[in-house]
């Protein structure tokens, strides 16, 4: 399987990409990133230097993820989502001076296998999203979210939980939840869900 860049993609020749990789228009890979096999970056979309990027992960349009991000297996970022990457950003230092790349550090957001960032949704630096978690279209995430949660709002809150097809889990007995779709079922301990 090749590589398929489209002709006004910006990749930098330092960028490690996967065999069956798609990047689309006007996308942008910086220098030292790493995207797996089977990944596909929308038009528009950036990935920040030295990005690790797993495998069938998709980044749709206009995504930005800025570095040191790390993102798992099969993520999926939503059209114009933001991964930042400053705690406290500036462009100048305090007495004036234009702020360059030795000024600050960089801190990144980490996404689990399986996880989804809708739409618009924006994730601050530094937090954790975990596996199979769904961030909902819109939503400002400044805390770090436990595996199979949805979290919704700004700032984003935990409201349910979801299985691996992304669909609300439905209560069962006591701490057991079910997934609708695929009838899996998950146990909740302690604001912790697992599969069973």
């Amino acid at each position: 399987m090749t590589v398929n860049v489209a002709p006004t993609a910006d990749v930098d020749e330092r960028a490690s990409i996967g065999a069956g990789t798609r990047i689309w228009h006007l996308a942008q890979i910086r220098e030292n990133a790493t995207l797996g096999t089977d990944c596909n970056v929308g038009r528009g979309a950036y990935v920040g230097p030295g990005v690790v990027i797993g495998d069938n992960v998709k980044l749709q349009n206009h995504a930005l993820v800025y570095e040191p991000a790390r993102l798992g297996d099969g993520v999926f970022i939503g059209p114009a989502a933001v991964l930042t990457n400053d705690e406290y950003p500036r462009a100048v230092t305090p007495d004036g001076r234009l702020k360059t790349g030795d000024d600050w550090t960089a801190v990144g957001v980490t996404i689990g296998a399986g996880a989804a960032i809708g739409a618009r949704a924006v994730c601050v630096a530094p937090v954790t999203v975990g596996r199979w978690a769904l961030v909902a279209a819109g939503a400002v995430v400044t805390k770090d979210v436990p595996d199979f949660a949805l979290v919704v709002g700004v700032p984003a809150r935990r409201v349910g939980w979801v299985g691996r097809a992304g669909r609300p889990l439905v209560a069962k007995d006591g701490n057991l939840w079910v997934c609708p779709e695929t009838s899996a079922e998950y146990v909740e301990e302690d604001g912790i869900l697992t599969e069973r």
